[in-house]
């Protein structure tokens, strides 16, 4: 399992956009978005979270390993 933490995530359009950049880089991993902790949990992903992360980043959301 792995945590992030997503400052900058406020509504249901930021989960969406959050949930597509970690999928595009784990497709198969389950993705639950808290937006009240601002924070990603994932099961099932191999890949490393600062890889994770970046994706992220990328989306326009600022994330780091929780």
């Amino acid at each position: 399992m792995i945590r992030l933490k997503v400052e900058k995530m406020s509504c249901g359009g930021c989960a969406k956009s959050v949930t597509r950049a970690v999928q595009s880089i784990e497709p198969n991993a389950g993705v639950d978005v808290d937006l009240g902790a601002k924070q990603v949990t994932l099961s099932g992903a191999t890949g490393p979270a600062d890889r994770i992360a970046r994706a992220i980043v990328e989306a326009g959301y600022p994330a780091e390993p929780a």
